[in-house]
């Protein structure tokens, strides 16, 4: 299995970008109903592609990518003596 994150929605176009730091344009139409920027999705290559009909939302998965990042993030205010790292 390999995830990917839709990064953005340019009209009827989704970037999706892997694990892999690979970006995909896919047409929002062939992804699973509900997905959004933001939404984690895990598919499975055949022969170097993915049927995006049948990726799965992981909501589990994007809520474990959100509070690791949320925690990088409280270690670098924590260390930052000037103040100055705000997001």
């Amino acid at each position: 299995m390999t995830y990917y994150v839709v990064d953005r929605i340019e009209g009827k176009t989704a970037v999706v970008v892997g694990d892999d730091g690979r970006s995909v344009d896919v047409p929002v139409g062939d992804l699973p109903r509900g997905s959004k920027e933001g939404t984690v999705l895990r598919g499975e290559a055949t022969n170097g592609s993915i049927d995006w009909s049948r990726a799965q939302i992981d909501n589990a998965e994007r809520d474990r990518r959100l509070k690791a990042a949320r925690e990088r993030l409280d270690r670098l205010r924590a260390s930052d003596s000037g103040g100055d790292v705000e997001l």
